[in-house]
């Protein structure tokens, strides 16, 4: 079976669901090993497997006359169970480790540390309850937000796992290597392109806020930690998505 194949493949969207979901995807162990980082250009699409499920889920709770404000949050704990929390998690580990250590080495042992502390818990709280709000303003446009959100925040954090090195010698991110330049601007460009189908030329503005603050996170992680971690890339889709939604509510609201 030939996996060392230096160009994307179908397959590598169901490895990457598998990676990034709880959704019981089978992925071939040989392949999975073989394959790493150069599956990672389907990260976004795997994104919007996740956002179809959700939101078709909130899309369901809106037809039957539950309130926006349920409905989102329908939604959003689809989301969150199906993803594992993997994400949120990474935005609380970087939350904690990064404002919580004086220097690199203490900032990289708080993410590793599984307890949560005071700067993660603020950060999950204001992540859920700003893309809580974002979306229940978007109730109408709600799938298509969702996708949109999804893709283009995985686009970022795909970006950043390219452009950045890893900080440390182990972990989930270490462990999956870096995708070339060309896999990532691939994989940037199948998020863009699929965000404007779903959302239309709203989705160029999303892009360009997504990009700045994108930037932003990159800027943080290397002068904080050196580069980044798995940790670091979850924090980075949670913050990306939440400025995706926000330009969406200000175009669409």
């Amino acid at each position: 079976m030939a996996t060392d194949r230096p160009y994307p493949t179908p397959r590598d969207i169901a490895l990457a669901t598998a990676l990034l979901t709880r959704l019981p995807v089978p992925v071939d162990p040989e392949f999975a090993q073989s394959r790493g980082a150069r599956a990672a250009w389907a990260y976004p699409l795997a994104g919007a497997v996740l956002a179809l499920i959700a939101g078709a889920v909130g899309w369901i709770a809106l037809a039957v006359g539950l309130p926006a404000s349920v409905a989102v949050g329908l939604a959003l704990a689809v989301q969150i169970i199906f993803s594992g929390a993997m994400h949120e998690d990474g935005l609380a580990d970087s939350a904690d480790g990064l404002w919580g250590g004086w220097e690199k080495q203490r900032r990289l042992e708080i993410m590793k540390d599984s307890r949560i502390g005071t700067y993660g818990v603020v950060a999950l709280v204001l992540s859920v309850g700003l893309r809580w709000s974002a979306l229940t303003d978007l109730a109408l446009s709600l799938l298509p937000a969702m996708v949109s959100a999804a893709l283009l925040s995985r686009g970022a954090m795909l970006a950043l796992m390219a452009a950045l090195p890893n900080s440390r010698d182990n972990g989930l991110s270490r462990s999956i290597g870096r995708p070339t330049p060309g896999m990532a601007t691939f994989g940037v460009a199948v998020a863009l392109a699929a965000s404007v189908i779903a959302i239309g030329p709203y989705a160029l503005m999303m892009a360009a806020v997504v990009v700045i603050v994108g930037f932003g996170c990159a800027g943080i992680a290397r002068a904080k930690i050196g580069g980044q971690t798995g940790d670091i890339l979850g924090a980075t889709q949670q913050v990306t998505e939440i400025a995706a939604l926000a330009t969406a509510c200000a175009l669409l609201g």
